[in-house]
């Protein structure tokens, strides 16, 4: 989590200042433009690359006048993960999950994030942190699920994966092309909790 203690913003200027939140918003539709051009696309083209550098000094600018807050530095972490870089965006995600515990989000993000660090003992910490904030989240019990799985811990794996279907059933349609089941896609347990041809 951030080292930074959250007292040090408290007594800064309002949030609602108008002039941050329009250059908050000018940052956020670069990034949008930036991401609708990307279209996922790896690598990045050249000019998506630049309108995410250019959000990034956009949100410098913002922070050294205003200091940082839980939607910039939301922003900040989802521009390094789009220019892949993963390390960089764990200390903002981790902001925001340390500021906003109940946003499910930087959780989901932290965790990806580590995964992608080869860390995946910590992606399942975040979000068992994600857990305690909404333990109805869905999404959160099929990344856990995911996670396990890669670790070949086929019990937590299909544990996680069972409560996922029972809150939305939808995720089961998922299964059959999510290759971080394939670790464990040939155990009968998993296979009954999935109930895909494998």
């Amino acid at each position: 989590m951030s080292e930074t203690p959250s007292s040090q913003f408290t007594s800064h200027r309002s949030q609602a200042d108008p002039r941050r939140l329009a250059a908050l918003k000018e940052a956020e539709g670069c990034f949008e433009l930036a991401t609708l051009r990307a279209h996922g696309a790896a690598p990045l083209a050249p000019a998506c690359a630049a309108l995410l550098n250019r959000v990034l000094y956009q949100l410098d600018e913002i922070e050294e006048r205003w200091w940082p807050r839980a939607d910039s530095q939301r922003l900040r972490g989802e521009v390094y993960r789009y220019l892949g870089r993963f390390d960089e965006a764990v200390e903002p995600l981790s902001f925001v999950a340390e500021q906003e515990p109940e946003d499910i989000g930087a959780w989901l993000a932290l965790g990806w994030c580590f995964k992608r660090l080869g860390r995946v003992d910590l992606a399942i910490d975040a979000l068992e942190e994600g857990l305690t904030a909404d333990p109805t989240a869905a999404i959160l019990h099929y990344n856990l699920a995911c996670y396990w799985a890669l670790l070949h811990n086929t019990e937590l794996a299909v544990e996680y994966l069972a409560q996922a279907f029972e809150i939305d059933p939808l995720y089961r349609d998922l299964v059959s092309q999510e290759p971080d089941f394939d670790p464990i896609r040939h155990d009968a347990a998993f296979r009954a909790v999935a109930s895909v041809i494998v």
